[in-house]
């Protein structure tokens, strides 16, 4: 063979190796490969997992890195003539430290930076764990050795699914002390890690046996133990002084300066469960990193393969950190189609713990009860008030202007997913889906007061529109899917809301001094929009929060307040409202809205203290679609009209309900995943009673379902000698109808605890923390009393009747109530609001539809219990004409 023939040969085999990587690059760059477009333009930055950071980071010769494609453009933004794209491949980058962005790295000459991935394109600050090998003598569990450079983590994931730190029940009886807690035994020192193990109050309503351990039943503050020596615990600081010494009013018993919720944690201060133990980790779905060991344990889930799953470990807890400042903002940047995964928080697990205030704020710092945000209420107190810890974003921007994220993922988080900080400003959130993120979902400006005579720490134009935001948070559940401070023309429509924890988006702050008869704090707000949003099935977990709540001034008229207008908002769990403009609300505008399946539709009445002439503070609600019933009319400045009673949601204004939630092209957001299928999350806050060889059982749902609905739960009571369990299984949709189940067959005098499991088509979630044992026995006993209060407001066919509670159930909880109308129907009233109404005597609503027009008519409402219906309290109304 000659040697021109060799070169020939030669030659053809390098095209042909060379159109191979131009294929394959075109197809990772989403363009045709071929020699006439493969040629990039002079300033965009390629990027891929397999480049190389010593490349030029053209289309042929991609960099690795995001951080140095960052270099790159840095170099070449100063020059720009047209918007600068760096062009990520598909595939996983997996972050060394957090990518920061500044004031260098943003769009010049009046053109934009872009950072532009594709399906499949990820930011992750996970590390794999591999080495998995069962351990020797436990059954069902696996170790493996932690990944280089992992410190701590809070989380895990195989293929996607988060899995559950390890928890249990309490061991030891506790009895609180001025430091922590003694306990009846010495078990917690004798554990492998007791400087590990984490306390966690759950809180919620306090409801058939269950205890409120929180600090409000919006909140579930975490502490991490600092030493266990014998019988002796005592929880890190300032963790337990900030969560136990918050300072009171000395002439006001009971209230915290604070003004949110009590001094100290209640339920006696004692943690629900323990969470962060090598000894509880005992279920299928549960994790412990032995930081001691360097080693990660975990009991897999039925059909999870650990020597060929996914697994990861978070290690970053920032992924993308905008440091803009007020005189150098980072500017004109875009970041688009990337999904942004595996970061943790490592705060909660430091001595400050998690000491919740409201929405993720926690208060912080060694001397945090008495002075963090107290202001001019308490001596020493830091300004302004209400300023708390605000939790930080995975994905941070601080004095951003004219930034986008859109087409984008924020999932298997640890902190809150997005975090639009201070001082941003025409800022774009459009077509993203928020989910499986530890707390708040996106987190829009701050509550601190801008600095005086400027306004680039002022947040404003923010549009946050077709996103959808589910199954979150996922740890921290006081978390809320949207938090907005204080900011200017901020605009969130076109939202789907759904399967949240607590609040769906919360607005405002700083209006809690209205308790003491004080003004709410003044603050920057003006001119921000709900609209067109779809929210459903939210509150989940906690209680005392809406689908959405606002509080505080909104703005300086009803013309420049808040506008929450053309929502839908349907199918809340906890105690709260629909629409809960909450202490000092000012100036809000509630229009146009679907408001059904809550407790109550619009919390809207409270005084004025800005003047001495009681009036409320201004609120117009006018033409929404609810349950509420309220006449029309004006109550010292709240001025309600032209609303119009709602009897059957699938009647509701079809214009509103087909404009609400995301728009038709963002639809298909909804059939977005992230994680293989899996089973669901196990049911929360578990109570119980007892009644004749029966228990009656409530708990929280699961709202984190795994990929497919849940069809059914399993209720179980295993006695205490040792005998046979019983079980019985109620569909996933009668609970939602009535919120208990009821297990009989059992055996007066005997103990029994219960807990609760949750199906889908993946199978049978883990099992629930146990309820606080019962001995069911005779039931026989008083009766309920009388319902109070009863009323009825009619319209032509439909009428909104409402009552108070008994003020006693009698020898056992309510669990309904019967509304008998005088043309001889019965309506049977059921629901999770009708369990907890009664304990905290909130009023109860129901709407009777099918009346005649200009007819009289007579409603009486009687409470039931376990052991019979109690008498009832009536009321009348005539329908008015058609």
């Amino acid at each position: 063979m000659s040697e021109h023939f060799r070169s020939t040969i030669r030659a053809a085999r390098r095209a042909a190796a060379v159109a191979a990587v131009l294929a394959t690059l075109g197809a990772a760059f989403g363009a045709p490969a071929d020699a006439h477009t493969v040629r990039a333009a002079p300033a965009d930055v390629y990027v891929a997992p397999y480049g190389d950071d010593h490349a030029p980071g053209t289309r042929a010769a991609p960099v690795r890195t995001p951080e140095r494609a960052r270099d790159l453009v840095r170099k070449r933004a100063p020059h720009q003539t047209a918007d600068l794209t760096v062009r990520l491949a598909p595939g996983t980058y997996r972050l060394g430290r957090p990518l920061v962005l500044d004031a260098r790295d943003s769009g010049r000459n009046g053109h934009r930076v872009i950072w532009q991935g594709s399906p499949g394109t990820v930011f992750s600050g996970g590390r794999a764990v591999r080495g998995w090998r069962p351990v020797k003598g436990s059954r069902g569990l696996w170790e493996a050795p932690a990944p280089a450079g992992l410190g701590n983590t809070r989380q895990l994931y195989v293929d996607g699914v988060r899995a559950q730190r390890a928890r249990g029940a309490l061991p030891v009886t506790l009895t609180a002390t001025a430091t922590g807690y003694t306990a009846s035994a010495d078990t917690l020192a004798r554990w492998r890690n007791p400087s590990d193990i984490e306390f966690v109050y759950p809180s919620g309503e306090a409801l058939w046996n269950i205890q409120q351990y929180g600090l409000g039943p919006w909140t579930e503050p975490r502490c991490p133990i600092g030493s266990a020596r014998g019988t002796t615990v005592t929880v890190a600081q300032p963790c337990w002084d900030n969560s136990t010494r918050r300072v009171e009013f000395p002439d006001i018993p009971g209230r915290s300066i604070n003004m949110v919720g009590p001094g100290k944690l209640t339920g006696g201060a004692l943690p629900g469960y323990v969470e962060n133990a090598y000894e509880v980790l005992d279920q299928p779905g549960e994790w412990y990193l032995d930081r001691s060991s360097h080693t990660v344990y975990y009991r897999p889930r039925s059909g999870e393969h650990l020597r060929t799953a996914a697994v990861e470990a978070p290690a970053l807890e920032k992924l993308v950190d905008g440091r803009g400042t007020g005189d150098a903002p980072l500017h004109d940047i875009a970041l688009r189609s990337i999904q942004f995964s595996y970061a943790t928080w490592l705060t909660p697990s430091s001595p400050e713990g998690f000491s919740e205030v409201q929405a993720g704020y926690t208060v912080t710092g060694a001397d945090g009860w008495k002075t963090q945000g107290l202001c001019d209420y308490t001596p020493g107190g830091t300004c302004p008030y209400a300023s708390w810890t605000r939790m930080p974003g995975n994905v941070s921007i601080s004095h951003g202007r004219n930034v986008e994220f859109s087409d984008d993922a924020f999932t298997h988080l640890g902190a809150a997913g997005l975090e639009l900080g201070t001082g941003t400003q025409n800022a774009i959130v459009r077509g993203s889906v928020f989910t499986d993120i530890s707390g708040n979902g996106l987190e829009i400006g701050g509550v601190d007061a801008p600095r005086p005579g400027t306004d680039a720490d002022l947040t404003r134009r923010v549009s946050v529109t077709n996103n959808h935001l589910y199954a979150l948070p996922r740890e921290y559940h006081g978390g809320v899917a949207i938090l907005n401070g204080y900011t200017q023309n901020t605009t969130i429509a076109h939202n789907q809301i759904d399967h949240v924890a607590y609040t769906a988006i919360s607005m405002g702050w700083g209006g809690w001094p209205d308790k003491i008869g004080k003004p709410a704090t003044a603050n920057v707000s003006r001119d921000n929009r709900v609209s067109s949003n779809l929210i459903f099935d939210y509150m989940q977990a906690l209680d005392d929060g809406g689908g959405v709540y606002t509080q505080g001034l909104t703005g300086s008229s009803l013309a420049d307040g808040e506008k929450i207008t053309s929502n839908v908002i349907r199918d809340q769990w906890g105690l709260g409202r629909s629409v809960y403009t909450d202490n000092g609300c000012t100036y809000v505008t509630v229009e146009g809205n679907v408001l059904h399946g809550a407790q109550a539709n619009v919390l809207s009445k409270h005084t004025d203290y800005r003047d001495d002439l009681g009036n409320n503070d201004p609120t117009r609600i006018a033409g929404n679609h609810w349950e509420q019933g309220d006449r029309d009319g004006d109550d010292k400045g709240v001025v309600t009209s032209g609303n119009h009673i709602l009897s059957d949601p699938s009647k509701a204004p079809a214009d509103i309900v087909a404009a609400a939630g995301l728009e038709p092209r963002y639809r298909g957001l909804l059939g977005r995943t992230y994680a293989a299928r899996s089973v669901p999350e196990a049911p929360t806050r578990v109570g119980d009673f007892a009644a004749d060889r029966s228990v009656y059982v409530t708990w929280n749902p699961s709202y984190v379902t795994g990929g497919a609905p849940v069809t059914s739960y399993t209720v179980t009571a295993t006695p205490a000698d040792g005998s046979r369990a019983v079980s019985t299984t109620i569909p996933a949709a009668r609970f939602k109808r009535v919120a208990y189940a009821v297990v009989d067959g059992l055996t007066n005098g005997t103990p029994y605890t219960v807990t609760v499991t949750a199906r889908n088509e993946q199978g049978r979630s883990e099992r629930s923390l146990p309820a606080a044992p019962v001995t069911p026995g005779p039931t026989a006993g008083a009766l309920p009393d009388a319902s109070t209060g009863v009323k009825a407001n009619a319209e032509a066919t439909a009428a909104t009747v409402s009552w108070t509670p008994p003020k006693s159930a009698g020898a056992t909880p309510v669990i309904g109530y019967r509304i008998t109308v005088s043309d001889g129907r019965t309506v049977e009233v059921t629901g999770r609001d009708v369990l907890v109404a009664q304990i905290r005597a909130k009023g109860m609503l129901r709407v009777v539809g099918g009346l005649r027009p200009a007819t009289a008519y007579t409603f009486s409402v009687a409470a039931v219990t376990a052991t019979g219906t109690g008498p009832a309290a009536t009321a009348s109304v005539t329908t008015p004409s058609a």
